[in-house]
């Protein structure tokens, strides 16, 4: 191959990449202003699980806004945040358009899962923030309310509105992120940099580094911690049976 047909496949790959790069932004950006015009709704749905943990508590709820443009913000933030969410899948397809073509057909057939699986482990993330740890981390904030009693002047919550979403979206974050564990440690298994031994015998570190990790990653505040701590170590036994399973088919294909 001459020096010409290698600088002509280079451009060539910089403009397929740039074309599903744009084909993402656009993409996203259409979703962002779709977003922008439910954005309150969406903002009321992020915000129904503070909403269902004082619903009985007989106190005079809200939220609140101190600069003129915070609530605009948020919006802002909302439609985004809502759209990325949901065009993550369309990014992962693009990128999947954009390699797939290098590659031979067991290497595709090698990498499918785990393009399907990102997104499926960053939704339970997700939906495991907002069903479960939410609520329960709510109402361990809550009860540091105080009627005055001991305190001289009650101590009660009023929750700005950025602050709320900046919550919620950290956790959010993090919770998917962190559920990629079995897709990164089942592909460096696949590379040959870790095997399901190297896994078992560091066991009692990981443990470490996941609730290092959890307190870092969430409020300071035991239920949010062990609530991303406690699904991580079971992701992490579950990436061991996975990383044993590909060890055993890698042995039973040049066998076959």
């Amino acid at each position: 191959m001459s020096l010409d047909d290698k600088d002509g496949g280079f451009v060539s790959h910089l403009a397929e990449l740039r074309k599903r790069l744009i084909h993402s932004f656009v993409f996203l950006i259409i979703f962002f202003i779709g977003c922008y015009f439910f954005a309150e709704y969406l903002y009321g749905f992020l915000v129904e699980p503070f909403a269902k943990a004082v619903k009985n508590d007989n106190v005079d709820r809200r939220l609140i806004f101190t600069a003129l443009q915070e609530t605009f913000l948020t919006y802002l933030k909302v439609a985004f945040f809502t759209a990325f969410f949901v065009t993550f899948p369309f990014i992962l397809m693009q990128i999947w358009k954009f390699i797939a073509p290098g590659l031979y057909k067991h290497e595709k057939i090698a990498i499918l899962p785990y393009l399907i699986l990102t997104p499926i482990l960053f939704f339970l993330g997700g939906i495991l923030v907002y069903y479960l740890i939410m609520p329960l981390a709510i109402k361990f904030f809550l009860s540091f309310e105080s009627t005055g009693l001991s305190t001289n002047l009650p101590i009660q919550l009023e929750a700005k509105v950025n602050e709320y979403l900046s919550l919620v979206m950290k956790l959010i974050f993090a919770f998917g992120i962190s559920f990629q564990l079995p897709v990164v440690l089942s592909l460096l298994a696949r590379i040959g940099f870790v095997d399901s031994e190297f896994l078992k015998k560091r066991r009692k570190y990981v443990v470490v580094i996941i609730f290092a990790a959890a307190a870092l990653l969430t409020p300071p505040d035991p239920i949010t911690q062990i609530g991303l701590a406690i699904p991580l170590l079971i992701l992490y036994e579950l990436s061991i049976f996975s990383v044993k399973f590909i060890e055993n088919k890698n042995i039973k294909e040049p066998n076959a």
